[in-house]
């Protein structure tokens, strides 16, 4: 059987396992996308380099970078700068996120931490009323609500250090894109339309979003930003700094003191992303690089990998009750410390080497009943006082050479705070909600956090972002993954971990098959449709209480296949836009 033939076999079979999986219930979202775009989220062989992000434009100019004698991070940075303009929910100029590495040639794995920062007038109460509440307005739709933005940084950093075209190279596509104009699809019209209610109390972004009379952008409407357009042509030539300090962060200034916002000119030009070591665990012989705090997917991560190397996966199934209730325990141990403990490593002691050591799986492991939910009341580190947004993006890339970039970054909120900076064409973040506002309250996302998560000047909020790529058994580059979600995040990328590791599935499989979710609080086990009714109801007689859940995550992961000679990607089906390109 040929490549080609064997990729769609792959494909029908997911295809076959999803419709059957829910035919007990209604229909999910995950066969329909496939059934409206079967080209779209077949595997994408290559016999080079690969992207896989969630919007096909911005896949497709980073495939155009490989094609043009760049690596995976020169992929990479042109992908975060197209998806600016062709996902604007997500993909940003104003917001930040994170990047994970694998050089090749130089056997070494490493992190860029470019998110958000609080501005330096930042205080732990700014967010609580008169009565000492979290004010949600002033928290998440407000311009107090942007953090100081990181993407620009990140982005520019990692393609100086270790892309190979020019930044003017790589920036070209996206500069294109926002000058003559995308076609919009029917997911992003339906996305502004959806969205209106939070764009229509700025006038800046009405007039970039809707059309002059105040109506949606059609499918098929051509859409030009020129502001945008005009930001990263000064970007490009002038670097950084150019955001940072000249007119990009005069504009963000100007538009931050006629509505109350924090951010000055000295906090943008204080503002620095970092190279950083990753969070590195070992599970089944494979080594895991994730990113470390800010984030705090990776220590949660491998905390979670941890405790299920006690366990026989395998020979538990796959997607059954047993196994549901194993990862649920799990994730609920996790959680508990990640909200306790975890927070900006610059500001408070983060016990990464105690939470990501294998003795401390394995007594988190003999506190899970096998038989019954253990409530959370019972485990949890915190005192209970009383939603991260499921509109990041992740994107993963592969080069021929077996460099790896996991990257991960987002606005928050879908569309960030709801706000556009007045000539410079791209919304800012809602990020300062990630802090806990109130240590022991609930933020927009059910996360109860701690007091290492407060608000302070110039530190960056804790994220559940988790970009992240395994070695095989015999050090060879082997997947990379990631994914949008929210506190979902780390969930979704661990259920695409064990799926493909643990229960031997291809890399399309391991992306679509039905995800669970339980974070401790609220004390609710979330499933998406496709798990049988007959799993749901033994769930129940264990004591879980069950949430239906839309879709979770957008887990568009590549895989490195050396022995072949090439690589694959697999697009998430539960977002419709998304695709694999091949180099």
């Amino acid at each position: 059987m040929m490549k080609a033939e064997r990729l769609s076999a792959v494909f029908l079979c997911v295809l076959c396992l999803a419709e059957t999986s829910v035919a007990r219930q209604t229909a999910s979202a995950v066969p329909r996308a496939i059934q409206q775009n079967p080209q779209r989220f077949q595997p994408a062989w290559s016999a080079a380099g690969i992207v896989v992000a969630e919007e096909q434009v911005a896949a497709q100019v980073g495939a155009e970078m490989l094609r043009a004698g760049g690596n995976a991070v020169d992929a990479a940075v042109a992908t975060g700068f197209a998806l600016a303009v062709t996902l604007p929910r997500a993909g940003n100029l104003g917001g930040g996120g994170f990047m994970v590495l694998w050089l090749q040639q130089e056997r070494k794995a490493l992190a860029i931490n470019y998110r958000e920062m609080a501005p330096a007038a930042a205080s732990r109460t700014m967010f609580l009323d008169a009565q000492g509440e979290v004010d949600k307005t002033l928290a998440t739709k407000h311009y107090l609500s942007a953090g100081v933005p990181g993407t620009v940084a990140g982005l520019v950093l990692a393609q100086q250090q270790y892309g190979k075209l020019s930044l003017a190279q790589v920036m070209k596509p996206a500069i294109r894109l926002a000058t003559e104009g995308i076609v919009v699809t029917r997911a992003l019209s339906q996305s502004l339309s959806s969205s209106r209610d939070h764009l229509q109390k700025d006038a800046s972004s009405m007039r970039k979003f809707f059309a002059a009379d105040g109506g949606a952008l059609l499918p098929g409407q051509r859409w030009r930003q020129p502001a945008l357009a005009s930001s990263l042509t000064l970007i490009s030539e002038q670097g950084a700094s150019a955001f940072y300090e000249g007119k990009i962060a005069r504009q963000i200034v100007a538009a931050m003191a006629e509505h109350g916002g924090l951010v000055t000119l000295q906090d943008l030009k204080n503002y620095r992303a970092k190279i950083t070591a990753t969070v590195e665990g070992r599970y089944r012989g494979y080594r895991v690089f994730s990113m470390p705090p800010p984030s705090s997917g990776g220590i949660t991560l491998i905390t979670m990998l941890n405790i299920l190397e006690h366990y026989d996966l395998a020979k538990i199934g796959n997607n059954n009750a047993e196994y549901f209730h194993l990862l649920t325990e799990t994730m609920n141990l996790a959680y508990n410390d990640r909200n306790y403990y975890l927070g900006d490593a610059d500001f408070v002691d983060v016990p990464q080497r105690r939470l990501t050591s294998k003795s401390y799986g394995k007594q988190l492991a003999k506190r899970i009943n096998r038989q019954q939910h253990t409530p959370a009341k019972e485990i949890s580190h915190l005192k209970r006082n009383d939603k991260e947004s499921n509109d990041t993006t992740h994107f993963s890339v592969i080069d021929k050479e077996g460099n790896m970039v996991a990257n991960t970054y987002t606005l928050n909120w879908s569309y960030g705070s709801g706000f556009t900076v007045p000539g410079a064409g791209f919304l800012l973040n809602n990020e300062m909600d990630d802090f806990a506002a109130k240590p022991g309250s609930a933020n927009s996302y059910g996360l109860v956090q701690g007091e290492a998560n407060a608000v302070a000047a110039g530190k960056r909020p804790l994220s559940s972002m988790t970009p992240t790529l395994l070695l095989d058994p015999r050090g060879r580059p082997f997947l990379v993954t990631g994914s949008p979600g929210g506190s979902r995040i780390i969930s979704t990328t661990l259920q695409v971990i064990l799926n493909r590791v643990d229960h031997g599935l291809n890399l399309a499989e391991s992306v679509s098959l039905p995800r669970v979710h339980s974070q401790l609080w609220p004390e609710v086990l979330s499933y998406e449709q496709g798990v049988s009714s007959d799993t749901l109801r033994q769930l129940e007689a264990k004591g879980h209480r069950l949430q239906l859940f839309n879709a979770m995550g957008s887990a568009n992961s590549a895989e490195f296949l050396p022995e072949q000679g090439g690589s694959l990607g697999a697009a998430d089906p539960r977002r419709g836009d998304a695709m694999a390109v091949p180099q």
